[in-house]
């Protein structure tokens, strides 16, 4: 199980958001080896004066948080964020200093959906990848 929150300024965000959603679905497919109907993504689009950032960013500046149960190696992470920089870059057009990702991991046993724990649900995708 993964959700991503993605927040940016909305006049540069709601353009972009279904391809945006297209392109992180696919490297979470990739890496993390998520079956194509796993896709749980939240827009947060923002007005610029609540959305402010580092020095050196554009308005298009992207944060990504990825919520998921614990279990992958620090090479599958990795790969995820490589796979965001890269793909975000080159189909959506946002520069790596534009785009942050962070990654927060949970115990499957916080997790609960289809009325069971997350460590009661046989899952039709692997976590310890």
């Amino acid at each position: 199980m993964a959700q991503v929150k993605v927040y940016g300024i909305k006049e540069r965000l709601n353009p972009v958001k279904q391809q945006l959603s297209q392109v992180i679905h696919a490297c979470v497919m990739e890496a993390l080896q998520f079956p194509a109907d796993k896709r749980a993504h939240r827009f947060f689009p923002m007005d610029k004066e609540n959305f402010l950032a580092p020095s050196g960013r554009t308005d298009a500046y992207t944060i990504i948080e990825i919520s998921m149960m614990e279990g992958r190696t620090p090479e599958t992470k990795k790969k995820l964020v490589r796979l965001l920089f890269e793909k975000i870059k080159a189909e959506v057009g946002i520069g790596y200093q534009d785009v942050e990702v962070c990654i927060y991991e949970s115990p499957a046993c916080n997790w609960g959906f289809r009325g069971m724990h997350g460590d009661e649900i046989q899952l039709d995708y692997k976590i310890n990848i």
